[in-house]
C-alpha cells in the first residue's frame, strides 16, 4: 500500500504534472486547453497525461475528435487541491516562503 502511494506521489514530483493535476482537480480538460493553462506544449502535455494515465491518476473519455482528462480519484483531487491551497494561505502558518516559491506560483497561487 505505501509503496503504491509513493509511485502515485513520485509521478507527481514533475512540476509540470503537478500543475496538470491541479487544473484537472478543477474539472476537465481537454489537451489543448491543459497546455495552455500550464504554459506548454500539446506534445509534451500529452506525454505527461499518458503517464498519468498509466499510474492511474487521470483518466480520459473521447468526444468528437477531441479526448478530455480528468483527476480518476476524486481523493487524489482533494489532496492536490489542499496541498497547493496550504501553500497559498500564508495566515495557515506554514505558507511563509514556499507560498511564494517558482513552484507555488506555477501552480496559480
Amino acid at each position: 500500500m505505501l509503496q503504491e502511494a509513493a509511485g502515485r506521489f513520485g509521478m507527481l514530483a514533475a512540476t509540470t504534472r503537478l500543475h496538470i493535476v491541479w487544473v484537472l482537480a478543477h474539472g476537465e480538460q481537454d489537451v489543448s486547453s491543459l497546455a495552455e493553462q500550464v504554459d506548454g506544449t500539446v506534445a509534451a502535455v500529452s506525454q505527461h497525461l499518458a503517464k498519468l494515465k498509466l499510474a492511474g491518476l487521470v483518466r480520459a473519455r473521447r468526444e468528437g475528435r477531441h479526448q478530455f482528462y480528468e483527476v480518476d480519484d476524486p481523493s487524489v483531487a482533494a489532496i492536490v487541491r489542499e496541498m497547493v491551497s496550504h501553500l497559498r494561505d500564508p495566515a495557515s502558518g506554514q505558507g511563509g516562503e514556499a507560498a511564494t516559491s517558482g513552484r507555488a506560483r506555477g501552480l496559480g497561487a
